[in-house]
């Protein structure tokens, strides 16, 4: 379909203000702790949205629009509530932890801590492989967004790949962290009013307010239920521990807005907000995607449904506004991993490539040149989604599956609880959840709530079982460093 010159307009403005809050936030960095933390002066309101707002991409509306349209309510039991739950309960617990680590050792890098906690080889294990991880997980979301343009304007994916990497690849290179968040806040206003237009619209068309409840009727009986197979309760108890992983920081973007918190109450208040909005506003945002087998029954390819939705009830402009919020959750997550895994890189990668590059020195240059290497890595591997299974196949499976591993040894090791855990039991963790993915793809008839569980399972009790054994002569060391997060 080709836009109108109402909707081009829109669209346009749109990157117009991206590019402005690019430019206005790159006279915000003097130096790299503005640039990865915004100087610990991170507001808790903007924190908290930010941190919403990041955990949304065009996938949603690829990969998730896809199942809310064949297994109905389920996506949101198994991702929004279980999201927002992970969020709400530690609120107190992790998000304080690393306001701490920032205020006390100076971290810029939620991987800084790691060479504390553990060594540096454990630390530099963890830090590759998460940049690894990161490059298929934000190559994934650049598929998921050229998807969607596709089905608008039919250009090719390549083409719109390029187009999603390259506006964002701008404004996080010249903006750091101050232009993802600011950014994020106007995102998340153009995700509000395109996603109250579908929800009005959507209503409209199914008789109005009562709709909410009648639709039910109309799909089948399974897709009102709160677990629908292969999304059932086993799968939703995964996803939530998966999801307190991820969402307390084992996606090191999410624990960054913590990081760059100015004190432990607005840590604290940022986490409740992000946990209250997941609570709430899915269920405005899917509510469109539930309805869409009324809308457009026996549609062929069920990711396209969404646009197809947005095609078929949107006049010009408002078709414009839903382009640009879709452009806007991409965004948000992704230029929220690439500046985290930038500081990475930067902080606890390079140092120990490089000895022109000191440890906790590292300059604005460096900075930009590694968001910019990376980003340009994510976009040649969102050209070979195809390959990893597809949108879906690597948000859910690969993200699903190995996050986990990764954030155990992260998490697990700011608790007093496992300070007899060291080095090895921090590897071997990693190591056994690597296996267990490797082999869980490989057998066939697997559930996939086992799927995505197993490793996560196998890398706790490796992680459990390793530090009741393991003879770690720093013990002390790391009860004090626990001991001085633990307490103000």
């Amino acid at each position: 379909m080709k836009l109108n010159e109402l909707d081009l307009i829109v669209i346009g403005l749109f990157f117009l203000l991206m590019i402005v809050i690019g430019v206005y936030a790159y006279f915000r960095n003097d130096d790299a702790e503005d640039y990865f933390v915004a100087g610990g002066n991170l507001p808790w309101w903007l924190s908290g949205i930010s941190h919403h707002v990041s955990g949304y991409s065009g996938a949603v509306f690829v990969a998730y629009a896809a199942l809310a349209y064949t297994h109905g309510f389920s996506i949101y039991s198994w991702w929004a509530l279980t999201i927002g739950i992970a969020v709400l309960i530690s609120a107190h617990i992790f998000p304080v932890y690393w306001v701490r680590l920032r205020k006390k050792y100076q971290i810029q890098s939620p991987l800084e801590f790691l060479e504390k906690r553990y060594n540096l080889w454990t630390q530099q294990v963890m830090a590759w492989s998460g940049v690894l991880l990161k490059l298929f997980d934000v190559g994934a979301k650049w598929a998921a967004i050229a998807l969607l343009l596709n089905v608008f304007t039919g250009v090719s994916l390549p083409v719109g790949v390029l187009i999603s990497g390259g506006i964002s690849l701008l404004y996080i290179t010249f903006g750091g962290l101050w232009a993802v968040v600011i950014t994020d806040f106007a995102q998340f206003i153009v995700q509000l009013l395109a996603g109250l237009v579908m929800f009005v619209v959507v209503l409209q068309h199914l008789g109005g307010i009562e709709g909410i409840f009648t639709i039910w009727d109309q799909l089948p009986p399974e897709n009102g239920q709160l677990f629908n197979e292969p999304y059932g309760v086993g799968f939703a108890l995964a996803f939530l521990l998966i999801n307190f992983l991820a969402y307390n920081g084992g996606q090191w973007n999410l624990a960054t807005r913590y990081i760059s918190s100015p004190n432990e109450k607005a840590a604290t208040k940022a986490a409740r907000l992000s946990g209250i909005l997941y609570l709430i506003w899915p269920l405005i945002l899917f509510f469109p995607m539930w309805a869409a087998p009324i809308l457009l029954p026996d549609l062929a390819d069920p990711s396209k449904s969404y646009g197809e939705l947005t095609l078929l009830l949107l006049p010009s402009g408002l078709v414009g506004l839903v382009i640009a919020s879709l452009f806007a959750n991409t965004m948000s997550m992704t230029s929220s991993d690439i500046n985290t895994i930038s500081a990475v890189i930067t902080r606890d990668i390079l140092p120990n490539l490089s000895t022109k590059i000191k440890k906790g020195k590292s300059s604005l240059y460096v900075a930009r040149l590694t968001t910019f290497v990376f980003t340009l890595l994510t976009i040649i591997i969102a050209f070979q989604y195809e390959y990893f299974g597809g949108v879906l196949g690597l948000i859910i499976s690969w993200f699903g599956a190995l996050v986990g591993p990764i954030a155990i040894p992260m998490l697990f090791g700011l608790l007093p609880m496992f300070k007899k855990s060291g080095p090895v039991a921090a590897i071997g963790s990693i190591v056994a959840g690597l296996i267990a993915f490797i082999v869980t793809k490989n057998i066939d008839g697997l559930s996939l709530a086992l799927e995505i569980s197993l490793p996560l399972i196998c890398s706790t009790i490796t992680y459990i079982v390793i530090g009741l054994f393991e003879t770690n002569r720093n013990v002390a060391k790391i009860a004090k460093l626990l001991q001085s997060i633990e307490k103000e």
